[in-house]
C-alpha cells in the first residue's frame, strides 16, 4: 500500500464555518470538533494499518468513522445496510478485512474479526491524532445484482474528482435523501467535507415529510436525491417549507416532467442532474433544466472526462473511475481504459438521452423495450406522480409490458379512473411504437423505492 501522499480527509474538517455540523434524526456533531477529538471509545490504536470494514447502524456515525479513518487504516470498506448478511463472510474474506466499526455494541460478535471498535456521535477530546500514514483504499459495493455483490476500489483523489473548489463564502448546507453508504451519496457527503458545509443526513424509516422538516428546520441550501426520491417528496405537503439554492438529481433517468416539476415548485433554485456510476465514477452535470445530454459532450475531454458511445451504451475513461475490483477476475476498463457503463442511450437530435439499462430490457415476441423510456411518456400526463413499467409472462410473446402508476390526486370514482388509464394508454400510443405500449394500467397508492433510491424493479 502506498504513503499517504495528498491530503486525508480529515484536513477538511476545519474549513467553512466553524458552527457547521453533520446531522441526522437523532443527534448532531459540530465537524470542528473531530479536529481535537474522536468518535471512536479508546481512540485508533487498534485500527492504524488494518483493512476495516465500516458497519454501523447509522450513516451520521459512519460519516464520522470515514474522517477519521482515511489515512489511517490501510483500506477502508462500506457496508450498506441493505446488503444480505449471508455475504458478509465472502466479503469479509475477498476484501482481507481484519477489524469493524460498528455504533452498536450489541453487534460486537456477530462479526469475529480480530479488532473491534465502537464509535459514537459523541466525540470525546484527545491529546494526540494517529498519523495520516497512508494513502487508503476505498472499498464500495454495487448494487442491482443478485449474488455477492461486487465490490469496486477507488482512491480518496479519484472519488473527488469531479468536486471543484469553492469560489464563494456564502453559507452552505447540503441535505441528500441519499445514504451516504452508497456511491450516489457519498459523492454528496464528500462535497460537504470538501466545501465546508454541513450535512443533513436521512435516516432509515424516516417519514418522508418528517425528513422535510428537519431539512427546512437547519435550513438546506443544496439538495440531492434520484427522481423516485423527488417524485415521492412532491407528493407531501411540507415540500413547501424549504426553499434550496440548488436542486440534484442522479441515479437514474431525469425525465422532462420531474425537471419541469422541480421547476415549478423550486422556481428561484438551479436544477441540475449528474450522470455517474460506482464503477466509471462522475460522467457529468446537465444544468439546462433539459433531459439527457448535449452531444457535444461526446467531443474531446470535458473536466477530465472523455465518453464514447458503443452499440448504444455509454462508456466513460476518467481519473475519477474506480482501478478496479476486490477479488475479482473481472475486467473494469476496455483496452483504452473506458468504462462500459450499461446505461443505454439514443440520439436525437443534438442531444442524447437515456433509455434505460442493458439488462433490464423486456423481450416482448423478439422487439426490445425499455422499461424508462415508456414510464417516461406515461410521467407527462398531468395526474401522473410516477410509474413502474415491468414484465408480465405471456403464452404469446414470452413477456408483455404492463404499468403501474401512481397518481398526484385519488380518483373519486371508478369511471374516471377508467378513464384516466385510456388517456395514458392514448399518451403512449401517440408517443411509441406499438410493441412499447403496456398491455394494461394499474392504479396503484405507492411504488417501492429500493435503499439504493431508485425504483425497485422486479421481474
Amino acid at each position: 500500500m502506498a504513503r499517504a501522499e495528498a491530503k486525508s480527509l480529515r484536513h477538511y474538517v476545519e474549513l467553512g464555518s466553524a458552527d457547521r455540523f453533520f446531522f441526522d434524526r437523532a443527534a448532531q456533531v459540530r465537524v470542528a470538533d473531530l479536529a481535537r477529538g474522536t468518535s471512536f471509545r479508546g481512540g485508533l490504536g487498534d485500527l492504524a494499518g488494518r483493512a476495516v470494514l465500516i458497519a454501523t447502524s447509522s450513516q451520521l456515525t459512519s460519516a464520522l468513522a470515514l474522517i477519521e479513518l482515511d489515512g489511517v487504516v490501510r483500506r477502508i470498506t462500506i457496508l450498506p445496510p441493505d446488503v444480505d448478511r449471508a455475504h458478509l463472510n465472502a466479503l469479509i474474506a475477498d476484501a482481507e478485512i481484519d477489524a469493524v466499526v460498528i455504533d452498536d455494541e450489541a453487534q460486537r460478535a456477530s462479526y469475529g474479526l480480530p479488532v473491534c471498535a465502537v464509535c459514537s456521535p459523541s466525540i470525546a477530546p484527545i491529546e494526540q491524532r494517529e498519523p495520516a500514514a497512508f494513502r487508503t483504499e476505498w472499498v464500495l459495493l454495487t448494487s442491482g445484482t443478485t449474488g455477492v455483490p461486487k465490490m469496486v476500489v477507488h482512491s480518496l483523489a479519484g472519488l473527488a474528482a469531479a468536486i471543484a473548489p469553492r469560489t464563494d463564502n456564502n453559507v452552505m448546507v447540503w441535505g441528500t435523501f441519499y445514504d451516504i453508504r452508497r456511491y450516489g451519496g457519498l459523492q454528496i457527503f464528500l462535497r460537504a467535507v470538501f466545501g465546508g458545509a454541513s450535512l443533513i443526513l436521512s435516516s432509515a424509516g424516516e417519514p418522508v415529510a418528517d425528513h422535510l422538516a428537519r431539512l427546512a428546520r437547519h435550513g438546506v441550501t443544496h439538495l440531492s436525491g434520484t427522481p423516485s426520491h423527488w417524485r415521492r417528496a412532491l407528493m407531501s405537503p411540507e415540500i413547501g417549507r424549504i426553499a434550496p439554492r440548488y436542486v440534484r438529481l442522479s441515479g437514474e433517468i431525469a425525465d422532462q416532467t420531474i425537471l419541469d416539476n422541480l421547476r415549478a415548485t423550486f422556481p428561484q433554485a438551479s436544477i441540475g442532474h449528474a450522470y455517474a456510476s460506482t464503477e466509471a465514477g462522475v460522467g457529468f452535470a446537465v444544468d439546462d433544466s433539459l433531459a439527457g445530454f448535449p452531444s457535444s459532450y461526446l467531443n474531446g475531454v470535458r473536466n477530465g472526462v472523455e465518453m464514447k458511445v458503443v452499440d448504444g451504451s455509454l462508456c466513460l475513461r476518467s481519473s475519477g473511475a474506480a482501478s478496479g475490483y476486490v477479488a475479482r477476475r473481472a475486467t473494469l476498463r476496455d483496452d483504452d481504459g473506458f468504462v462500459d457503463s450499461g446505461d443505454m442511450v439514443e440520439r436525437r437530435g443534438d442531444r442524447f438521452y437515456f433509455v434505460g439499462r442493458r439488462g433490464g430490457i423486456i423481450n416482448i415476441g423478439g422487439l426490445k423495450v425499455h422499461p424508462e423510456e415508456v414510464e417516461a411518456v406515461i410521467n407527462r400526463h398531468p395526474q401522473v406522480r410516477m410509474s413502474l413499467v415491468r414484465p408480465k409472462r405471456s403464452p404469446f410473446t414470452g413477456a408483455i409490458a404492463i404499468a403501474d402508476v401512481v397518481l398526484k390526486s385519488e380518483c373519486q370514482r371508478a369511471e374516471d379512473e377508467t378513464g384516466l388509464k385510456n388517456e395514458i394508454l392514448d399518451l403512449c400510443r401517440n408517443a411509441l411504437p406499438r410493441h412499447k405500449v403496456p398491455a394494461a394500467i394499474s392504479i396503484v397508492p405507492a411504488l417501492a423505492v429500493a435503499a439504493t433510491g431508485k425504483l425497485a424493479r422486479r421481474a
